[in-house]
């Protein structure tokens, strides 16, 4: 069977409440708490039925943010867009609006808890 190579992501946090602010004010979303016993987790919201991974905010116990090798693409209509809203809710732009050439455009963002972002878009 062929699937898409990522199934889901994790971005980890320290401060939850910071961090939820962050996500949710930057791609205009609510986040849905999932029952995790011992992590507190808030995920994206999913559609089993389009292509695409689904993920959450983590925080665990012992398991720092930012300062990771991974790094997470979130597709946008327009990735000025969501950029435009980082700074407003704490966050850093690391990368403006960039051509990947015939790929389309991306942005990098720093959020609140360190990790970075990617915001990918097609214009």
């Amino acid at each position: 069977m062929r699937t898409n190579p990522v199934c889901w992501f994790e971005i980890y946090v320290q401060d939850m409440p910071r961090a939820k602010a962050f996500y949710e004010g930057v791609f205009a979303v609510s986040l849905e708490k999932l029952n995790s016993p011992g992590i507190e987790m808030w995920a994206f919201g999913m559609d089993d039925n389009t292509p695409g991974a689904g993920g959450s905010l983590v925080c665990m116990p012992g398991i720092p943010s930012g300062g990771n090798s991974s790094l997470v693409y979130f597709a946008c209509e327009d990735c000025a867009v969501e950029e435009a809203r980082v700074v407003g809710f704490g966050g850093q732009v690391a990368r403006p609006k960039m051509s990947i050439g015939e790929y389309g455009f991306i942005s990098l963002a720093i959020d609140t808890e360190g990790n970075m972002i990617g915001l990918y878009s097609q214009k």
